[in-house]
């Protein structure tokens, strides 16, 4: 028995008990050849273990009848003495004169053996495919069928039956409808890149709808399987081996002269091993192996350059490399495949819009794609779709999702990719059989063993055409010598008395060989003129020209890769189409959470304690100046509201904490709440040490390179550092800031370089200071004094002149060389902790350097401090008046939002306006800024409101 072995690194490993079953089996298919006896008294004596046991079996030979035979002990002298042996069973041949003849073997073994052999079988002879000419043994047995009955591209369709039946008849021993699924998925444009049949009838839809049955449909070749695969078939190019009755022959392969396995790809389970190999392109394959033909050590990053990636005959956007670089380099990978969509405007009245699928992710049913996304929206799984429709006909495919009014068609798209079929994977694993074993390879190590192939091909094609013109030389040169000695030749076969005598006397008298004077015997009266002469010398100068070239050609390396190269560019010139999946350009094309959330506006706000909770941003209306306010929601016990402020889901929000600890979350991570909720502790989404507080929270949209965080304790010490510093913060936070001891860090902005720092002191002090001033240093330093206090004096607050606001700057000095007192914006914006407020012109400061006193910007009580400072005036309504906003937070949680137009402008020395009445609400906790922006966004959800 010849057993197959497999490569180490593909081994499989069978169990014991696996083995044993199987074992077993085998000695039950013995049983009516075989008879067991076996004395008592000879076993009773067994001592050992049943697991320590062993059995053996033995066949006899096929050639005499197999005669019963008994099995008994053999009691040899170490038995005898109690040793090994104890257990054994041994199949006797009682042979008379001939001898016995006995075959020991251990069960376990036989049967792992005989299981390999099974494996073997189904890896080699059926699942997996051949790397030389990509095909399994069923697509090559009906290939070569059809071209046996003459079914070419250019003869009439021929019924699948009659295929089928050629098939199994000759070919495959199995079932016709594993041979006719094959035929039929051969012919199919969205199973295979180019199809290799041409199929005149109904052979399946992409909705996985079923084809007709064999005696309905008809089929031929497609003129590049006869081009790519069967050309030079009959020119001794590949061995042909016997078929499974012995009756005729069939190749073992096909001559192939493109990389087929990589043209329209494979899938199949074996046993203990699957390969999946994608389709690719047919221009751009035949470009990656001339590639390889000019340079055989080009890198895989070469490769690329010319076959970038797979290319899916159902199209689609191919998301990412990182997946086809893997699978190129060592034959795994995952490819990330997402459907080619539309986005259509309905009504550009009510803006309603409608997705449109075009393309679907390769191997993904479309029906089930459908019934799954009307299944998600029925039980609200999936929201924002009103219908959907398929559309598809012949001239392609339309699926419609129409969306609901103020529906995000990007937010849908991104639910469906995730929750549905419309983004898919392609596990490659590319196992081929290469040099009988079953391999996995990377992409240049197939090309390699595809040219290896076709090199032999070549060569082979090249000696039997070699073979074939000297041959044929040789009886032109015969006939030649037999017409220019036509007469004595005539007597010659006249004299004869018979063909025999003939051949002889001409191979005798003018030295020829049997060949040559068959050849000229058999050669009619007509052809001995002249010119028929001139037609033989003419075609030996041909042949010997033709074996010079084959003769040239097998001594040359070079050229008979130059011949590859030129074979496969010509059906590359032939039978070329564009590339039919796209390729983005992106990391892995998983849809994250952030890709399903709409970045809507959001409230934001965090209690001294440490609750935060989110809100919409029309929780709290417009109201007048000196109003009681809208309580922001229920507080804990001894419980303050510390901030208060504007951002968007997709933003990165930076925690800072006392400490000088800086943590990151996304926006749209807080859970979402009503005004009267508590909220959710901050320890509950960062990792918080025990006694930290959050002071100050900083929403980013983008981490640019040019902009700087300015940081602001209490002790009155400032630094600036870059944002990128900031991009990626693990979990456990990282230092913003190295503190002293008693020191917190309180207030953080971000500017850029050209913006101008404002600080204010709680007795009001001011001082301005260009951010270009504030030299940028790294996260764990302490930085600088910013301003100089005087005793019991505390920084308040601090903001940002942003460089919009520049020229207004710029002309402060003007106003105060000219002592002009101008009432004109910017202003900055005064909240004491009493509840009043004022506005006073940017014009009445003068920026200086840090460490100084400053200015006065606020004239307060002595019970009085100022509880923050905001730079106004970015931008102005109709009237010229601001547009913006300020929400005030009291420490019991009442919140006000007033317009900043409301607000008088004031001297620096006066007292202000009432903004908001504290009578029982205590002091002003935090004041947030809502600018001319954030505004109409919030009246615009109020008009979306009122019309739904």
């Amino acid at each position: 028995m010849k057993l197959h072995t497999l490569n180490p690194q593909t081994s499989l490993a069978l169990p014991n008990t696996m083995a044993f079953s199987i074992g077993i089996r085998l000695l039950r298919c013995y049983h009516h050849h075989f008879t067991f006896t076996a004395a008592p008294s000879r076993f009773s004596g067994l001592r050992k273990a049943s697991s320590e046991l062993r059995f053996l079996s033995s066949v006899t030979p096929p050639r005499k009848r197999v005669r019963p035979v008994s099995a008994r002990r053999r009691v040899t002298e170490e038995e005898e003495g109690g040793n090994e042996g104890n257990g054994s069973v041994i199949l006797r041949d009682k042979g008379g004169n001939e001898g016995e003849r006995i075959v020991h073997t251990e069960l376990h073994k036989e049967a792992t053996e005989a299981y390999m052999s099974y494996a073997m079988s189904v890896l080699l002879g059926r699942a997996l495919p051949d790397v030389r000419d990509g095909l399994k043994p069923v697509h090559r047995r009906i290939l070569y069928a059809m071209h046996e009955l003459g079914l070419s591209s250019k003869k009439p369709y021929k019924k699948c039956a009659r295929v089928v039946g050629e098939v199994l008849g000759k070919f495959h021993p199995h079932g016709d409808n594993a041979v006719y699924d094959s035929l039929v998925r051969m012919s199919q444009d969205f199973s295979l890149r180019s199809p290799l049949i041409r199929g005149h009838g109904n052979f399946g839809s992409i909705d996985a709808d079923p084809p007709a049955a064999m005696r309905y449909t008809e089929c031929r070749l497609e003129a590049l399987t006869e081009a790519m695969l069967l050309a030079d078939l009959e020119q001794n190019t590949v061995d042909f081996v016997p078929n499974f009755d012995n009756s005729q022959k069939e190749p073992s392969l096909l001559p192939a002269r493109i990389p087929h396995l990589l043209l329209n790809g494979a899938s199949g389970i074996a046993v203990g091993m699957a390969t999946n190999i994608p389709p690719h392109n047919l221009g751009e394959l035949v470009d990656a192996l001339s590639a390889l033909i000019h340079n055989p050590e080009a890198t895989l990053q070469e490769l690329l350059e010319y076959m970038p990636g797979p290319d899916f005959p159902t199209g689609g956007i191919i998301m990412g490399n990182i997946g086809i670089l893997e699978a190129y380099r060592t034959g795994r990978g995952r490819v990330v495949i997402r459907g080619k969509t539309d986005i259509e405007l309905l009504d550009s009245k009510t803006k309603r819009a409608a997705i449109i699928i075009q393309e679907i992710p390769y191997q993904t049913n479309k029906a089930s794609l459908v019934e799954k996304i009307a299944a998600l929206v029925e039980s609200k799984t999936l929201e924002g779709v009103s219908d959907i429709r398929d559309e598809s006909d012949r001239s392609g495919m339309r699926v419609v999702i129409e969306l609901k009014r103020g529906s995000d068609p990007a937010i849908v798209l991104n639910n469906l990719y995730r929750l549905t079929g419309l983004q898919s994977s392609f596990s490659c694993n590319m196992v081929g059989i290469l040099n009988g074993r079953p391999k996995l390879m990377g992409l240049k190590e197939l090309l390699q063993a595809f040219l290896d192939f076709r090199c032999s091909v070549v060569e082979r094609r090249a000696k039997f055409k070699l073979s074939q013109a000297q041959e044929r030389n040789h009886i032109v040169e015969g006939i030649i010598i037999g017409l220019d000695n036509l007469d004595e030749v005539i007597n010659t076969i006249r004299k004869a008395s018979s063909h025999a005598i003939a051949t002889a006397s001409l191979r005798k008298e003018f030295e020829l060989t049997e060949k040559q004077a068959e050849a000229i015997l058999d050669i009619s009266l007509r052809r001995l003129t002249a010119l028929e002469r001139n037609k033989f010398v003419d075609e030996g100068k041909s042949l010997r020209g033709q074996i010079s070239k084959l003769e040239e050609l097998l001594s040359s390396k070079k050229q008979i890769l130059q011949l590859i190269e030129e074979e496969a560019l010509e059906i590359k010139n032939k039978f070329f189409t564009p590339r039919r999946s796209q390729l983005e350009d992106t990391d892995n094309g998983e849809v994250e959470d952030i890709d399903v959330i709409p970045n809507e506006e959001m409230l934001l706000a965090i209690s001294e304690k440490g609750y935060v909770k989110r809100m919409k941003p029309d929780t709290f209306n417009l109201q007048n100046r000196g109003t009681i306010g809208k309580s922001v929601g229920k507080l804990r016990v001894n419980d303050a509201m510390s901030d208060f402020l504007v951002c968007r889901a997709h933003d990165k929000v930076l925690y800072f904490s006392d400490k000088g600890t800086v943590y990151s979350a996304p926006a749209y991570k807080i859970p979402e709440c009503s005004r009267t909720a508590a909220g959710t502790p901050l320890v509950q989404i960062l990792s918080l040490s025990d006694g930290e507080r959050i002071t100050s929270v900083i929403p980013v949209s983008e981490f640019a390179g040019d902009q700087y965080l300015v940081m602001l304790t209490v002790n009155g010490y400032i630094k600036k550092v870059s944002l990128n510093y900031f991009a990626s913060i693990r979990s456990t936070g990282i230092i913003a800031i190295q503190l002293v001891t008693g020191d917190e860090l309180k207030w953080v902005k971000c500017c850029s370089n050209n913006d101008v720092v404002a600080m204010a002191s709680q007795n009001g002090m001011v001082i301005l200071t260009p951010c270009s001033d504030v030299r940028a240093v790294g996260r764990n330093t302490r930085g600088s004094a910013a301003m100089r206090l005087k005793e019991g004096d505390k920084l308040a607050s601090m903001d940002i002149i942003p460089e919009a606001l520049q020229k207004e700057l710029d002309f402060t000095l003007e106003v105060h060389q000219r002592k002009i007192r101008s009432m004109n914006g910017p202003w900055l914006l005064f909240v004491s902790e009493s509840g009043y407020g004022k506005r006073v012109p940017v014009s009445r400061f003068r920026t200086s350097p840090l460490n100084r006193v400053g200015l006065i910007g606020y004239k307060f009580s002595s019970e009085d401090r100022l509880a923050a400072v905001f730079v106004v005036g970015f931008s102005f309504g109709e009237d010229g008046e601001s547009d913006e906003q300020v929400v005030l937070v009291s420490q019991s949680g009442t919140v006000n939002r007033i317009k900043v137009r409301d607000i008088s402008i004031q001297s620096r020395y006066a007292r202000g306006v009432i903004l908001m009445r504290l009578e029982h609400a205590g002091k002003i906790q935090s004041a947030s800024l809502i600018t001319a922006a954030d505004a109409d966004s919030d009246h615009e959800v109020e008009d979306a409101a009122v019309e739904a």
